[in-house]
């Protein structure tokens, strides 16, 4: 991928965890890497169709000095993600920020921090069968593109299921929406415990009645599995109240492991429900 180089500026701010470096200041220089696409720029000569690196230096320079922060892993941190929530162009940022005068009282060039940061694409399920569950659905979708960095890109119809696993209840009401954010797979999983619990979920029994359901079902092309999480889900092919909404936005996104589409996955799954 195209990207835009800032190199080594200097900015005098006060950050550091003794009192004498938040009160004196010292240099810091900055560097940033942007990953994005150039072509058209390069194609038209037309500063509105590239990034605009002037701009971007005096963000880094007021992040840097209208703020104090123990660490330099937070200056490069806040300045990341400042990028990346003001340029939509930008898909990836590296920063890296010296720190030449650290008062380490020995002879080094600089100690230095070097952070990457993205834009992540994940897809989430989404289910519930207690309650106003349309309404409880549309609330989560809402929640969730109210968050600074969340952006909800597709929504699916809302479906009509029969339940899985534990039959005697309600039918369920699923659909899945697509995501682009900069949260970790775990942090947008904390989210989304958060907004099932401000629903009124109760894990109570497997499988069995909620007021709300939010799985991630693809982050990216990642392969996770511990104990808290595993990506991709680990039984979306057997579950077309999962693949039928997801055909709808995203037909031919890979599974990373099986290797197949999700339109084929589908196919696979109704031709086998159908013996």
């Amino acid at each position: 991928m195209d990207r835009v180089l800032i190199k080594d500026l200097e900015i005098f701010a006060n950050h550091g965890v003794f009192d004498e470096e938040n009160k004196n200041g010292q240099k810091f220089y900055v560097s940033c890497e942007l990953y994005t696409d150039l072509r058209k720029a390069g194609k038209t000569d037309d500063l509105a169709n590239t990034i605009n690196y002037g701009e971007i230096c005096y963000l880094i320079k007021t992040i840097m000095q209208e703020n104090t922060y123990n660490l330099i892993e937070t200056c490069a941190e806040k300045i990341a993600e400042k990028i990346l929530l003001s340029y939509d162009a930008i898909n990836k940022v590296i920063v890296s920020i010296k720190k030449p005068s650290a008062p380490i009282g020995l002879s080094l060039e600089y100690p230095a921090v070097i952070i990457e940061r993205a834009r992540h694409e994940a897809f989430i399920a989404m289910g519930s069968n207690i309650g106003q569950s349309r309404e409880l659905i549309e609330e989560a979708v809402r929640k969730l593109n109210l968050a600074e960095d969340i952006r909800v890109e597709k929504v699916s119809e809302l479906i009509v299921t029969k339940p899985y696993g534990v039959t005697d209840q309600p039918d369920f009401i699923n659909g899945v929406m697509k995501i682009t954010t900069l949260k970790t797979p775990h942090e947008l999983l904390d989210t989304l415990h958060k907004i099932e619990a401000e629903a009124g979920r109760q894990r109570v029994l497997r499988w069995g009645p909620r007021t709300l359901d939010l799985d991630i079902i693809f982050y990216d092309d990642i392969i996770l599995e511990d104990d808290d999480l595993c990506i991709p889900h680990v039984d979306m092919q057997n579950r077309d109240f999962v693949l039928k909404p997801l055909t709808m936005i995203a037909p031919y996104k890979i599974h990373p492991v099986l290797n197949k589409r999700v339109k084929e996955m589908l196919d696979e799954l109704e031709q086998k429900n159908d013996k």
